[in-house]
Order: C-alpha cells, then sequence, then structure tokens
C-alpha cells in the first residue's frame, strides 16, 4: 500500500528558508505518511530548484502566483491525501500523528494547524493567538497555517482559485463548515513581521481580508498589497 499524502509547496526564491522546511518532514517519512513532496517553483533564480531535487522532491515549474503555484503542484500529486505548505513554514513536533488521526475518519473535513511564529514576545503570541481565533470562528485558516484535503475533496470543491491573492481564504470559503484544526503547531517565519513591525503588518493583512471579503477584485488587492510591502516572498 502507497504512502497517502503528497505535499505541495509553492516556491519563489525560498533556498533560505526551504532546508528548514524541509527538515521537519522527517517523522513523516519515519511514519510512512509522505508519497511524495512536490516543489511547484514560480521561477526561482537562487538554487531553489537544485535543493528541492536534492531533497528528492519533484520540482514543477511555471508562472509565478501563489494561487497558480498550488494548483499546478496539485495537479502533478498523486497521493489520495494532499497537504499544502509554505516554504517557510515548519511544522511542529507531533504533526505526523496529528495528519494520522485526521486521516482515519475525516475524509470530508480539511485540516490545518495550529498557527505560530519563530519568534518570541508578547506580539508574535497576540498575532498568532488572533489567527487562531479567527481560523475557528470563522474557518479562515491561511496558508501558513497549512492545509491538509483529500484529492476527493479538493476536486470536488474545485481547487485552489488561479488568482494572485487570497487563494487561501477561497478554498477556505468553498469548505464551509468542513474544516478542523489539527493538533500540532505551524511554526512560520515572522521576518516580514519583523521587518515591517508588527502592528502594521498585521494591520495590512486585516484590512486586505475584508477588502476580499467585501468583493474587491484580487488583482487589485495584489498591487495594493505589494504597494505596501517589497514584495518578496518565498512561496509564489
Amino acid at each position: 500500500m502507497r504512502a497517502p499524502v503528497s505535499i505541495v509547496i509553492p516556491t519563489l526564491n525560498a533556498a533560505e528558508v526551504l532546508p528548514a522546511t524541509l527538515g521537519c518532514l522527517g517523522e513523516g517519512l519515519e511514519a510512512g505518511l509522505i508519497r511524495e513532496l512536490i516543489l511547484s517553483d514560480g521561477g526561482s533564480t537562487d538554487g531553489t530548484p537544485r535543493l528541492g531535487e536534492e531533497a528528492g522532491a519533484m520540482v514543477v515549474s511555471g508562472p509565478a502566483g501563489r494561487g497558480t503555484q498550488l494548483r499546478r503542484g496539485a495537479e502533478w500529486a498523486g497521493g489520495e491525501w494532499l497537504l499544502f505548505l509554505h516554504a517557510d513554514t515548519c511544522l511542529g513536533d507531533g504533526w505526523s500523528a496529528a495528519l494520522l488521526d485526521h486521516l482515519r475518519d475525516r475524509e470530508e473535513q480539511a485540516g490545518y494547524f495550529r498557527l505560530g511564529f519563530r519568534a518570541s514576545g508578547l506580539a508574535p503570541r497576540v498575532v498568532a493567538g488572533w489567527a487562531n481565533w479567527r481560523s475557528r470562528a470563522f474557518g479562515l485558516p491561511y496558508g501558513d497555517q497549512g492545509l491538509l484535503i483529500s484529492r476527493r475533496l479538493y476536486d470536488r470543491v474545485g481547487g485552489f482559485p488561479d488568482i494572485p491573492l487570497m487563494e487561501d481564504v477561497a478554498l477556505a470559503q468553498k469548505l464551509g463548515g468542513r474544516l478542523v484544526e489539527l493538533d500540532a503547531c505551524a511554526w512560520t517565519s515572522a521576518e516580514r513581521y519583523q521587518r515591517d513591525g508588527w502592528l502594521r503588518r498585521g494591520g495590512r493583512n486585516l484590512v486586505t481580508l475584508t477588502r476580499y471579503l467585501m468583493g474587491t477584485d484580487p488583482e487589485r488587492l495584489r498591487k495594493s498589497y505589494e504597494k505596501g510591502h517589497d514584495g518578496r516572498r518565498s512561496g509564489g
């Protein structure tokens, strides 16, 4: 019997952060969970594809854009389950047990991890706490919390939309109430928050989410978002 989970990671110049993300996947290999690892690359120029190939990943390349890259990676995946991760997100200890528990009887539900930041202090705890509350209360986890979903359910709801921003929220909306929190943590990089300021970055993210939910075109949101930040991304 083949391992059930295909892991899909969108990448764009992620060579600095990718090794840590790949390193945390070892316990999934030991548990016999991982069928394949797919890097969906958006045109990296820093050696990211080479890193992926050296780790045994399948690297598929094409236009940049996180929604586009996630969708492309899923098209190549052969597992009964799909686990989508950002390139700067490391899964915490015990994540494989949480996946196994979900796989046993929750084919009609998708799972996401609790969010944590690889940083100390009050601000990281507050921002992560808000994100975890939002996820539970409104069923709107972000992509840096990971997403575990059966191939059958993914295909039924139409998968990730081919949009440049808010693709994670769009898929969460399609899933409706079929999202549950997994009993493990996804530790994501705090670099962008530390660079931009925790309050400023968090506020802009909330404004972007609100505008999207009110119907603003994702392309307009992308332009506005990139105008407020320097545009550096580790995943599409």
